[in-house]
């Protein structure tokens, strides 16, 4: 069989050619620029709007790379490397995309609705922590019925240990856990287990380390517009056209080179815009018209604003608010965020099943009272993605202990018998199958400066938070910097043979099973939610009529104290936690109950 090869053609970095390699770099803020290219060095031809460009004959795939400016002490590597072997501080390497033969080239995705999502860290997942070492677990997760595999961000961090999301140098996949074609051959295995791969990218900020941007290319950045990590990358301003390319092209680098099946967009609310198209719409539509006919491409937001509008060009947002609700009711925290969900969990829970958002509008207390959120009970149920453990959920704690280790058992069996066949798309976090007892602590790799830094504004930020109000007992947080709170965070597959462990990946696979032959098929036809009712303090009825007029219902109490409930649902029980029947009047549910009916 041939192998088919990819390359996607970008505007900027260096382009392999027959005989040498071209470079092309946008420097607006410099009249003059050099390629230093295998030690020797080239100067930059300028071209208009601040473009330098030339070709190096007899430079090659596996040259290294680096730019220098006059005036500038340090040379500074592409902002389009393809690969940076020895960190963000050393020179980039030529990679020629075409040396990495696909075997599965017919692969053209899933549509949306089947959508199962395992979201993982390559670097924490396995103890190896690489592409390779992760490619040996896919055959399990499709066995559990997982349909999509979601990387948290690649592109390349200051160091080895990081989440991802303080990347500096987008096209280049992160060089602790292999080699651009490793990472493909990654992709290429989970597309011959039917299976799509996504990315986590970042398109609001770049990380606090090795971003020379500011060296050569000022407009790149405008105080304009101020975001949590100072001021904002520039969408909208004078040299804003750039920018936005640059974050095109490496959506349709990752969806075209890699073959990635969709991109999640991290934090859109930071993206400040006040352009007449918004960023958002324009990269949406590049990438729907920028990739093959035929192809199920997938793009999903986090976006804290809830702007129900955005989901009109987009797939799906996931969906914070049915998270927080899940977790009060399952733990009764209340601190941070959760503040929000006080209240109500429990309503707000069955509006958010039901509508997608619980706050459309409405002021929310944690910030301030400012309204949040447009309505949303018009989506279609899989415009959100539901979850009850997310790295953020997980990591932004003191410990980043996991809902197993703040909940009760048979809590999060209800929550995760609903959360797996709940119409919305539903997402495990990596270990969330068999209840992994591993943490997910927040670690990076920072030089030492910048490593007190991290560390003591960590501490600051969540200082009143319950878990951060120990700082000066011996089992405080974990450093960040501490090779040790990378180590912590490593799955232990072997731990899936305990009992308890044993009893959650079984119920994991049941409900799976039960979503893939009974939920999913339907889903083909479109879902909406029609209505929620609340018939208890922690009880609640929600329901949805699927596109084939088929019906969905659920009875559940998520409270720790019997229920004394009357209500009646229409359908056969398919799935239940507890005696849960299809009517009752002024009688006891059980605590942690779960009732799923289907009339079709």
């Amino acid at each position: 069989m041939k192998h088919v090869r990819y390359a996607h053609a970008m505007p900027f970095g260096a382009e392999v050619r027959d005989d040498g390699v071209a470079f092309r770099l946008w420097a607006p803020s410099r009249e003059a620029a050099a390629a230093i290219v295998d030690g020797a060095t080239y100067a930059l031809e300028p071209r208009a709007d601040g473009w330098f460009e030339r070709s190096v004959r007899g430079a090659r795939a596996g040259s290294r790379y680096a730019f220098a400016f006059p005036g500038l002490e340090r040379h500074v590597p592409d902002p389009a490397s393809r690969f940076q072997p020895d960190g963000v501080h050393a020179a980039s390497e030529v990679v020629d995309p075409r040396t990495y033969g696909w075997r599965h080239p017919a692969w053209r995705g899933r549509p949306w609705h089947e959508t199962v999502t395992y979201e993982l860290h390559v670097g924490t997942f396995t103890s190896e922590g690489n592409y390779a070492a992760a490619a040996t677990r896919l055959d399990g997760l499709a066995r559990l019925g997982v349909t999509s595999v979601e990387l948290m961000p690649l592109a390349q961090p200051a160091g080895a240990r990081n989440w991802g999301y303080d990347g500096v140098l987008p096209f280049a996949p992160q060089s602790a856990y292999g080699t651009p074609d490793e990472l493909k051959a990654f992709i290429d295995a989970a597309h011959a287990l039917e299976m799509c791969v996504l990315l986590d990218v970042v398109y609001n900020h770049f990380g606090p380390e090795g971003n020379y941007l500011h060296a050569f290319a000022e407009q790149f950045f405008t105080e304009r517009h101020q975001t949590p990590w100072g001021a904002a990358i520039n969408v909208d301003g004078e040299g804003a056209p750039v920018v936005r390319e640059m974050f095109v092209q490496n959506a349709l680098y990752w969806l075209r080179e890699y073959r990635f099946d969709g991109l999640r967009l991290d934090a859109v609310h930071e993206i400040r815009d006040d352009s007449p198209r918004p960023f958002l719409e324009e990269l949406a539509a590049r990438v729907r018209a920028g990739v093959e006919p035929g192809r199920h491409v997938h793009l999903v937001l986090e976006n804290d604003a809830n702007g129900s509008r955005l989901l009109e060009r987009y797939d799906a947002q996931w969906n914070d608010d049915a998270h927080h609700a899940f977790h009060v009711l399952l733990t009764g925290e209340t601190f941070g965020y959760y503040r929000d969900y006080a209240r109500e969990p429990a309503r707000l829970l069955g509006r958010s099943l039901a509508e997608g958002f619980a706050y459309q509008g409405e002021p929310s207390p944690h910030r301030g009272n400012v309204p949040r959120g447009e309505p949303s009970a018009a989506l279609p149920s899989t415009a959100v993605v539901d979850f009850l453990q997310n790295h953020d959920m997980i990591g932004n704690r003191a410990l980043g202990e996991r809902i197993g280790a703040l909940a009760p058992v048979a809590a999060v069996c209800a929550a995760t018998a609903i959360l797996l066949l709940v119409p919305a798309i539903p997402l495990l976090f990596m270990g969330q199958e068999w209840a992994a007892s591993t943490p997910f602590i927040f670690f990076s790799d920072f030089g030492p400066e910048l490593a007190r830094s991290v560390t003591e504004g960590r501490r600051r930020e969540f200082a009143d938070w319950p878990g951060f109000r120990t700082l000066t007992a011996p089992a405080g947080p974990p450093d960040p910097q501490d090779p040790a709170s990378m180590r912590a965070s490593v799955l232990r597959w072997d731990e899936r043979s305990d009992p308890v462990h044993a009893a959650a990946l079984a119920l994991h696979a049941e409900l799976l099973a039960l979503r893939h032959g009974v939920i999913i098929p339907r889903l083909a036809g479109g879902a909406r939610g029609d209505g929620y009712q609340l018939i208890g303090p922690a009880a609640l009825r929600v329901k949805w009529r699927f596109g084939d007029e088929s019906r969905l219902g659920l009875i559940a109490n998520l409270g720790p104290e019997p229920a004394t409930v009357s209500y009646a649902i229409a359908g056969t029980r398919i799935f239940s936690l507890g005696d849960v029947p299809a009517h009752a009047d002024q009688a006891a549910l059980a605590p942690w109950s779960v009732g799923w009916f289907l009339d079709s």
